[in-house]
């Protein structure tokens, strides 16, 4: 007989968006240009020639899209600010306009029952920032500090959860090392500064955000995060692993939660040394009252070649992804036992698929139902076994721009017809709606 799974009362189910792929309304009401709008208007950039001038139109549809989420049961919602919406200029002259749409969205959020959990940097910084040096330039993380802050003051009487930065590794390594992702910079100087820097600003932000909102506020930081394999026994394998432990774990996570960087290991494998100033990493490593991980699949490291090594699974999403629910239990069982966060929130999960709209408005996604199915049940065996596990925030609430892939790749529970904006919930949305009603999910 299948197991049914039930999870703690008050945990928090909700989906997760951000601003530049949902919001649309790219230069309207006084919105300052973001890095992302100027790399998707650069020609080769991203795929087909998309960019997040439209997306969703969620500036003009949030009302709608909160009516979705209420029949979906959603009893959470993260969302990210867009900074050159606020500050246009990333400092100095306030855009009321701009705080004035997420005072309403929040307003709209609570009074449909919904939490809201703000992300303040989802990838989009002002450009005028990026002029001036982006996150290779210290003062960014003061700007940064202070742009939560007035944020914090607006909204921070409602918003109780906040999470500073949205996969900051990504911001480096994408966008300062492998040169993918705006400011297209391939330089790994830059890419050990810009990761210290965003840190910083974390650190910064947090004491900003407590200070403007109330004894609730709650602040943490999301990170991408893999559990990595060797393909094999082999030491040359084993090694690699390693490697790659640094770079995609420890790197950042020592610096949160033990106020040190491990730089010899990290230098013995090609990263920089970044600039630090005294009392950098005090702040840095400030307790965070959660952490927030974004999860997707494994990583199998490998620097041999030869038979007997491990294998992928055969169930790849459209990305190109390996599909490992597992993975999710192992990584949240090491962040717990290795870092010890005070709470756990998954604050992505979940997956591309070649969706497919009916002639009847329907979307039967089976493969992505299975997927949500199997990443729950892992998540619950992490709870088991003492994870401290507070929320499961699928990605994505809608299909949107999915950065350089452009509007290719369908990660929503919710379809949209780009065409004619028309939204409509897929069979996995029907599927994490039963899911929340019972506060649980059937085993496989």
């Amino acid at each position: 007989m299948t197991e049914f799974y039930q999870f703690p009362g008050g945990f928090a189910w909700g989906a997760a968006t951000a601003a530049y792929q949902i919001e649309g309304a790219a230069s309207e009401d006084g919105k300052g240009v973001s890095i992302w709008d100027t790399f998707a208007h650069t020609p080769g950039k991203v795929l087909n020639g998309d960019t997040g001038d439209v997306a969703c139109n969620h500036y003009h549809r949030y009302l709608q899209d909160i009516a979705l989420m209420q029949e979906l049961g959603l009893n959470a919602y993260r969302f990210s600010i867009a900074w050159p919406r606020i500050l246009p200029s990333g400092r100095g002259e306030i855009n009321s306009a701009g705080l004035d749409f997420y005072d309403r969205l929040v307003d709209a959020l609570l009074a449909a029952g919904i939490v809201p959990y703000a992300t303040l940097y989802h990838w989009d910084l002002p450009q005028t920032l990026q002029d001036q040096g982006g996150w290779v330039n210290r003062e960014t993380s003061k700007a940064f500090a202070e742009y939560a802050q007035i944020v914090a003051a607006r909204l921070g009487d409602r918003v109780q959860h906040w999470i500073t930065h949205n996969e900051p590794l990504v911001v480096a390594l994408h966008g300062h090392l492998y040169g993918h992702h705006p400011p297209a910079v391939q330089d790994a100087t830059a890419a050990s500064q810009a990761a210290h820097d965003l840190l910083l600003s974390h650190g910064l932000a947090m004491s900003a955000i407590r200070a403007a909102g109330s004894s609730q506020t709650q602040v943490g930081i999301t990170l991408n995060l893999h559990p990595i394999y060797p393909a094999s026994d082999d030491e040359e394998d084993r090694a690699v692993a390693r490697r790659d432990e640094l770079i995609y774990q420890s790197w950042l996570l020592d610096p949160l939660f033990r106020g040190a960087y491990p730089f010899d290991a990290m230098q013995a494998h090609g990263v920089e040394h970044p600039t630090i100033e005294a009392g950098d990493l005090e702040i840095i490593s400030q307790p965070m009252d959660f952490l927030g991980v974004n999860y997707y699949t494994r990583m199998i490291a490998t620097g041999s070649v030869g038979d007997g090594k491990l294998k992928p699974e055969d169930e790849h999403t459209a990305m190109g992804w390996e599909v490992y629910p597992d993975g999710l239990r192992v990584l949240l069982e090491l962040l717990h036992q290795k870092y010890a966060p005070k709470a756990i929130y998954i604050t992505e999960n979940g997956a591309a698929y070649e969706d497919v709209l009916r002639a009847d408005g329907t979307v039967q996604d089976e493969a992505r139902q299975r997927y949500l199915q199997r990443h729950f049940c892992a998540a619950h065996a992490a709870l088991q076994m003492g994870v401290p596990l507070r929320g499961y925030f699928v990605w994505s609430l809608l299909d949107n721009f999915e950065w350089t892939y452009g509007y290719s790749q369908r990660f929503g529970i919710i379809y949209i017809d780009y065409a004619t904006q028309q939204r409509h919930i897929k069979q996995s949305g029907y599927f994490y709606r039963d899911v929340i009603a019972r506060n649980g999910v059937m085993g496989e």
